[in-house]
């Protein structure tokens, strides 16, 4: 038998015993249960993680008598429309189920899932960036689920976005890549040029914003549903923050807490019935259906949108301010 030694990061721990041949996999089910706790990560003294549950405990190392670390890990899921991703910060594998076809099997893609930092999801596919800043996609390749076109662009990507069939990335040098449906935010090449030292990206249903570091905003995909912002162009100065609501629209939060919206009228692209009241603002949220809520500095909400979805706290309003 073997007997491995784990502890926590705060000092507690246990002696486990494991027969010879055992698994790193085998070692690892044993901690998780012996400790109630799951998704942990095992470290050996010099720093090498035990990753692949496959390896014998003696090819990765692990001798009798071994101290290994174990990290409690958080575990993160990622959703398409019919499937499902799960994964831990800075681990090696990715486990996917659901349909196939819309990202349920990441078998393809399996063994360059390492060090996975973020994943993100169009209705279709999902989006992994790793720890060296490159990107794996997989899922319906068409909606997202195929980066290869672009994949010598995403180089220490910062961020990714997603519409429902289009991911916008931000890449090391501020600039933003895009792939998936072209209609829906997968093409910004009729703005390419202006997407130079952005921020940040927000997404909507089918169109994506990017805050540069100017404060000025750039907007592409379905010009109805937000991807065009050229009537509100001079408007947008000094952006703090943008909200989406998924059907269809942006509103931003400018320096002066004010606000500009745009994209569909009726799903909260225009806030013109309570712009007066828009000063202040400190936080907006959303909701998906078309809907927007401010809050205000003296504690006030401001709401406009589709009234049954949200747009309309009239019914409320002597309630929130007790809150």
């Amino acid at each position: 038998m073997l007997r491995i030694n784990i502890s926590f990061p705060s000092g507690s721990g246990e002696t486990l015993l494991l027969p010879e041949h055992s698994k790193v996999g085998d070692l690892k089910l044993l901690a998780q249960r012996t400790f109630r706790k799951g998704f942990l990560k095992l470290v050996t003294l010099e720093g090498h993680v035990l990753t692949n549950p496959e390896d014998s405990l003696k090819a990765s190392g692990v001798q009798d008598g071994e101290h290994l670390t174990a990290v409690a890990q958080q575990v993160k899921v990622a959703a398409t429309h019919a499937a499902f991703a799960m994964w831990c910060c800075g681990g090696n594998q990715v486990v996917a189920w659901g349909e196939p076809d819309d990202g349920g099997d990441c078998s393809t893609v399996q063994d360059q899932l390492r060090n996975v930092q973020e994943i993100q999801a169009t209705l279709y596919a999902f989006a992994a960036i790793l720890a060296d800043g490159s990107v794996v996609a997989w899922g319906f390749p068409h909606r997202g689920g195929d980066c290869s076109a672009v994949q010598g662009q995403l180089k220490n990507v910062q961020q990714i976005q997603a519409t429902t069939a289009a991911f916008a990335a931000i890449s090391g040098d501020r600039s933003v890549v895009t792939w998936g449906d072209p209609e829906l935010g997968g093409d910004c090449s009729a703005v390419q040029d202006q997407l130079r030292n952005v921020q940040r990206i927000q997404a909507a249903a089918s169109a994506f914003a990017a805050i540069l570091v100017d404060g000025s905003v750039v907007a592409w995909g379905d010009p109805e549903c937000g991807g065009d912002c050229s009537a509100v162009q001079d408007q947008l100065r000094n952006v703090q923050q943008i909200q989406s609501a998924r059907n269809g629209a942006f509103a931003a939060i400018l320096a002066d807490g004010s606000v500009v919206t745009w994209g569909s009228p009726n799903f909260g692209g225009d806030c013109s019935a309570v712009q007066d009241q828009l000063r202040n603002v400190q936080q907006i949220q959303a909701t998906r259906n078309g809907a927007f809520a401010a809050i205000l500095a003296d504690g006030s909400v401001v709401a406009w949108g589709e009234p049954e979805y949200g747009g309309d706290c009239s019914a409320v309003q002597d309630q929130i301010h007790y809150l």
